[in-house]
């Protein structure tokens, strides 16, 4: 259901431009035209404009979601009183009486089209009432006569400055509420996404979570096979190296399980308080025992003072995909490159690789998409998902001197709260 809590509050000030249009219109009729107007009715019918305005600014205070049927009746109770002053101050002979379209066209932009039949009703009877039953402004006798030779010129007049501003308070009024919903239209798809980036990153936990608990088995299988081997063939002492090497393979991967299964409760107990070249530098150490490999330099360069954020495992393996990426894509001549300033933190990773293709690039950062042929496409999803809780991106682009240079950039307002 739309909420047209931003729709009400344009139309309070469509309002006040109305009460001040027509409290001068009034005046001018009274002292230039001479006109016989009932002063306290014309005033006690912008008063009571002017309070619903007041009442309906205060309503617009409450957390409560303006619905179709409340903006309806809003609009109605526009024309009712818009038809009440005109009926006296010369009803469809006022150049005024196009303000009765005002509601109409509103309620035709914002409302359904149930509504817009009714307000279409109700301003066509008021209008039409109004050729018949009105209280004129001037009457036909002598003591008026060099007025009425000059009211059908300011009639003109006024059809003219009525349309006008018709066209403006219309326009601007219509314009702001495209706007609107325009806004409302862009928050409906970011949660949309949100949703389906939620439903993909539980998913991946789940798959994550199932085969961790089913790689157990087959990782005890091989380790008893191990032994049995060692102690079958312990006159091979090459073949024994070769079955040290694949324990030790084999305890990694249950130690990399168990840490995995340990990291949910660890995450917010390991967050703390670190400078981001200390992490990066961390990060950079990790990577060189991972990938002995690689060859690269790195880069500092600082304006201010050295950015403090709160770490976290995910954060730092987040920064570690990134550097595996490049590496994939070449090891050496890796560009690392560390920036910020007093607004963002900035990490640029240049790798000599064979850059990005156009179809990878469109599809970067969704899961189980991959650039690498044996990759399984969660890396930067993973990474751009923690990047995200630190209200930062990360990106990839083609490098003019060639390979791939990945962008990261993490806002520093409010990373020490």
């Amino acid at each position: 259901m739309a909420n047209h809590h931003n729709n009400l509050l344009q139309l309070t000030y469509i309002r006040t431009v109305t009460l001040f249009g027509q409290s001068a219109a009034i005046l001018f009729a009274l002292y230039v035209l001479q006109a016989e107007l009932n002063v306290w009715i014309l005033a006690s019918t912008l008063a009571a404009l002017a309070l619903m305005n007041l009442a309906t600014y205060a309503r617009l205070r409450s957390g409560w979601p303006v619905t179709e049927p409340e903006f309806f009746t809003q609009l109605v109770a526009d024309v009712v009183l818009y038809g009440c002053l005109l009926f006296q101050t010369g009803g469809a002979t006022n150049p005024f009486i196009f303000l009765l379209l005002v509601p109409l066209i509103i309620c035709s932009a914002t409302l359904s089209q149930r509504f817009s039949l009714m307000m279409g009703g109700l301003v066509i009877g008021i209008y039409s009432s109004l050729l018949f039953y009105f209280i004129p402004i001037i009457e036909a006798d002598s003591r008026h006569q060099h007025a009425l030779l000059n009211l059908f010129d300011l009639h003109i007049t006024g059809l003219w400055i009525n349309f006008l501003l018709t066209v403006g308070v219309v326009t601007w009024f219509i314009v702001r509420m495209r706007q609107s919903m325009d806004r409302q239209q862009e928050r409906l798809e970011e949660e949309r996404e949100k949703r389906i980036h939620d439903q993909q990153l539980l998913s991946l936990a789940t798959m994550a979570a199932g085969t961790a608990h089913e790689l157990g088995t087959p990782l005890s299988t091989l380790r008893v096979l191990v032994s049995e081997l060692k102690a079958e063939r312990g006159d091979d002492p090459e073949l024994q190296e070769d079955l040290d090497l694949m324990r030790q393979q084999i305890d990694a991967c249950s130690e990399r399980l168990q840490q995995f299964s340990r990291s949910v409760r660890e995450e917010q107990a390991s967050q703390r308080l670190e400078p981001f070249d200390d992490i990066l530098e961390d990060v950079i150490e990790q990577w060189m025992i991972q990938r002995p490999d690689v060859t690269y330099h790195l880069i500092m360069e600082s304006s201010g003072a050295t950015p403090v954020i709160r770490n976290s495992t995910s954060l730092s393996q987040s920064i570690l995909n990134i550097l595996n990426n490049a590496a994939d894509a070449e090891p050496k001549d890796i560009e690392v490159s560390l920036n910020w300033n007093d607004n963002n933190i900035t990490l640029l990773i240049h790798d000599q690789g064979p850059g990005l293709s156009l179809e990878a690039h469109d599809n970067l950062g969704k899961p189980f998409v991959s650039t690498k042929g044996r990759g399984l496409g969660i890396g930067l999803f993973l990474t751009a998902t923690t990047l995200a809780r630190y209200d930062g991106s990360v990106r990839l682009y083609n490098h003019p001197d060639g390979g791939t240079l990945t962008e990261v950039i993490i806002p520093r307002s409010k990373q020490n709260d």
